[in-house]
């Protein structure tokens, strides 16, 4: 229970992407506020966490859910936005990292066949 008196069901508690990636925006949206502490420098990539952790249960208790069902249904748009978002960023990561690898590999690699000139 919460300070406004409504109980959690413990059916929708759990992770939320939308509430993990999109923080800010999903807390505004939902008319939970603790999200913008994600605004934060520094604090934001452990408040990130939380929200995931906690948005589903922060969401049920300020919204006007009539309910479950209509929850989760709400909460499955933000869940596949969050998650498709989540594994782009994490493919564009290995992308940059394998890029900047093989950078770094063809700047450093000399392959034998280097064409020294020597002037007389």
């Amino acid at each position: 229970m919460n300070e406004n008196g409504k109980i959690v069901p413990s059916e929708i508690k759990g992770w939320n992407w939308g509430a993990f990636i999109y923080n800010v925006f999903w807390g505004i949206g939902n008319k939970t506020y603790l999200p913008l502490l994600c605004l934060i420098p520094g604090f934001n990539l452990i408040w990130m966490f939380v929200c995931g952790f906690k948005g589903n249960e922060w969401a049920w208790q300020k919204g006007d859910y009539k309910d479950i069902d209509t929850f989760r249904a709400v909460q499955a748009t933000w869940n596949r936005a969050g998650l498709a978002q989540f594994i782009i960023g994490l493919i564009g990561i290995i992308l940059y990292i394998a890029f900047i690898g093989f950078i770094l590999t063809m700047a450093t690699h000399t392959g034998g066949t280097s064409t020294h000139t020597t002037i007389v």
